[in-house]
């Protein structure tokens, strides 16, 4: 499982479009920008609290909208298939298994 920040930074690139834009400035200042919530709080006059569980609604919200709609799950797919058919490739294009890695790419699409 790849590390929790790491994780939200590519469910917030799939899915900002869907947040509030109160829940994109919190997110991107948090995770993007590197804002502490003690910041955060200062900057909207708010307290750190209501910045945190602000942070912590959206997470969960993320893990939803990615439960539903598996574009991580997806583009992760597409890198593994992707590296996979490089190194067949390296082993010459006669390879038995391109094919299956062609195939399995475009059922992920």
């Amino acid at each position: 499982m790849i590390d929790k920040t790491i994780r939200m930074n590519y469910l917030y690139d799939f899915y900002y479009e869907l947040l509030t834009e109160k829940q994109n400035q919190y997110m991107s200042m948090y995770y993007l920008d590197d804002w502490s919530l003690g910041e955060i709080a200062e900057h909207f006059n708010i307290s750190r609290q209501a910045v945190y569980d602000n942070i912590r609604r959206t997470e969960v919200l993320l893990e939803e909208y990615e439960k539903k709609l598996e574009l991580l799950k997806k583009y992760e797919g597409r890198k593994t298939q992707i590296e996979r058919l490089k190194q067949l490739l390296q082993q010459g294009e006669q390879h038995p298994h391109i094919k299956e890695v062609v195939r399995a790419l475009e059922k992920l699409e």
